[in-house]
């Protein structure tokens, strides 16, 4: 059975850094593309970061280039996002997903930036 379950999300300044982490069960994170994804109030669920089943492509929403960073470690079957020089409307529930089965999904992350 495929899943994924998200942790580390949390309270944090403004500039500060979270890293997130996704563990998935029932399949192997280093053959399929995995992708993190954040929702906020009223809008729809946005994809932040992408990486490539082979090699490390990666991709990212153009509102965290340069400040968030996808991950992932094969040995522990998880995905990672790093998060640095957080905003405020980095606020939202984070969420991680695999293309090769799109209607999975965990209970997700809140991560909250905030003064």
């Amino acid at each position: 059975q495929v899943q994924l379950v998200e942790s580390g999300g949390g309270l944090v300044q403004p500039g500060g850094s979270l890293r997130l982490s996704c563990a998935a069960s029932g399949f192997s994170v280093n053959n399929y593309a995995m992708v993190w994804y954040r929702q906020t109030p009223g809008k729809e669920r946005e994809l932040v970061a992408f990486i490539s089943s082979a090699g490390f492509s990666t991709n990212y929403a153009e509102s965290v280039k340069g400040r968030f960073t996808i991950s992932r470690d094969s040995a522990k079957n998880t995905v990672y996002l790093q998060m640095n020089s957080l905003k405020l409307e980095d606020t939202g529930v984070y969420y991680c997903n695999t293309p090769r089965w799109p209607k999975t999904w965990g209970q997700g992350t809140q991560v909250t930036v905030s003064s």
